[in-house]
């Protein structure tokens, strides 16, 4: 079974989880607010697709971070440890597919359309 995991209200994973159900894609929702952040989930994310693809540096909660800590996050293990303190840096969503083709962060349609369809 796919398993998206996101933030209820981040308006990526809404349009998301809306083009999952509109391509009858069956899927889990795993929001990291209500649920937290799984951490065996993220040792293995943080391996692929890696932790700078996992790492959203675009977003606020980065931006909000002070600066000693966004320039400590330089591998896996500071990371981690800035993921599992701030969920909301999670680039959203994060798809495990079922072992279908692994694990994808962010959305982008045609891409899934690729890896589903």
């Amino acid at each position: 079974m796919t398993t998206l995991y996101g933030i209820t209200n981040c308006d990526t994973v809404k349009r998301a989880r809306a083009w999952l159900t509109e391509h009858g894609v069956d899927y889990r929702f795993h929001d990291f607010k209500k649920e937290g952040v799984p951490e065996a989930e993220l040792d293995r994310w943080l391996v692929a697709p890696g932790w700078e693809a996992l790492v959203n540096r675009r977003g606020t909660t980065w931006r909000r971070l002070d600066d000693a800590t966004r320039a400590g996050v330089v591998d896996a293990a500071s990371a981690r440890a800035a993921l599992l303190a701030n969920p909301s840096l999670i680039k959203r969503p994060v798809v495990n597919w079922g072992g279908k083709t692994g694990v994808s962060t962010g959305f982008d349609a045609e891409d899934w359309k690729r890896l589903v369809l």
